[in-house]
């Protein structure tokens, strides 16, 4: 049943890119107040019997072949078979989703979002799938987006606070799927996400000869393994060694890689570093393998700490791959996949 038509409209509206894309009004969607996670309520109370019945899941709901759904992140998946722009959704269900996408992002990346979303899957609401877990209104409650070079999540956890509502993935190739463009030129140039990497080269660039020989890494890690390494890690170069100013160029790349998200995931991210004792508990990686690719630039890196891992790999574009919490010990699984 669709929702009140007035009511969402005034207190929801449109957007651009669903106008674009899906055929909706042009009605300033970043202007809603409501948090991602009551959008994400209202829309799992707009479900209908048959939407329910795919999309809503139970809290722990196990996939026989991918395991826990709701911690699962990839470089390209579907998490339920009906894509945003089927007819499955309503309109009014499709810019609930808009909502949250835009809720769950700084103001200032939308565009950005919106770009890699076009070059990656052909546009917002293409190829794009959702799901919904636990019960809102009676205990924890997530909301799930996937596609490809996208995992993103709404909701919250109690006991097992996490950043984000779980762990994540963005990615950005520069080059349209279907044209077959896999491997970006040197600097990378319109990939919304490498000036990630040229921060971390600036800190790199600022450290001796022996921090540097420290943060190399002859061969990284399997990408997709963001699991917390804690202090058993022997890989990297221990932040504690760092200077005041190589700890001012780390701050700045803290602020770089959480710079496209909400403001409450930022903070999030803030708290869980202090929770494990900030920069200083924390290691920092860069992967001999994709070094400078000819320009100047580290294509590979990976920031870890007791409970938080980052790891950004440039090379032949960019996955991300993302797992912050308070504490090591919440569930998490991902499906390395190379697209």
């Amino acid at each position: 049943m669709e929702l009140d038509r007035r009511t969402f409209l005034r207190s929801v509206g449109g957007s651009a890119v669903a106008a674009a894309t899906l055929g909706w009004p042009d009605l300033g969607l970043a202007s809603v107040d409501e948090s991602p996670e009551a959008l994400a309520r209202r829309l799992h109370h707009s479900l209908d019997e048959t939407q329910r019945s795919l999309i809503a899941l139970p809290w722990d709901h196990i996939d026989g072949e991918r395991g826990l759904l709701r911690a699962r992140i990839s470089a390209n998946w579907n998490i339920t078979e009906p894509t945003l722009d089927s007819d499955f959704f309503s309109n009014d269900q499709r810019a609930l989703v808009r909502a949250i996408y835009e809720g769950l992002l700084d103001p200032a990346w939308h565009e950005r979002y919106d770009r890699h979303l076009e070059d990656d899957a052909g546009g917002w609401g293409q190829q794009q799938s959702i799901a919904l877990f636990g019960q809102p209104d009676t205990g924890p409650f997530q909301f799930v987006m996937t596609g490809r070079h996208m995992t993103m999540r709404a909701g919250s956890d109690a006991a097992n606070p996490v950043a984000f509502g779980g762990p994540i993935f963005y990615g950005h190739a520069t080059g349209t799927w279907w044209s077959g463009s896999f491997v970006e030129r040197s600097h990378h140039p319109g990939n919304v996400f490498f000036p990630q990497a040229e921060a971390a080269t600036a800190l790199y660039d600022l450290l001796d000869g022996g921090q540097q020989e420290a943060a190399r890494v002859d061969s990284g890690p399997d990408q997709a393994d963001v699991t917390f390494a804690g202090a058993q890690s022997e890989r990297g170069l221990r932040l504690s060694a760092l200077s005041a100013d190589q700890l001012e160029e780390s701050e700045k790349l803290i602020d770089l890689l959480v710079e496209p998200f909400r403001a409450e995931d930022r903070a999030a991210v803030r708290a869980a570093l202090e929770a494990q004792g900030g920069l200083a508990a924390c290691k920092l990686s860069f992967f001999e393998p994709w070094y400078r690719r000819g320009d100047g630039l580290w294509d590979s890196f990976r920031l870890e700490g007791p409970s938080l891992t980052w790891h950004f790999r440039g090379d032949p574009h960019v996955h991300v791959w993302v797992h912050v919490a308070s504490r090591p010990d919440v569930p998490f699984n991902s499906i390395p996949i190379e697209l």
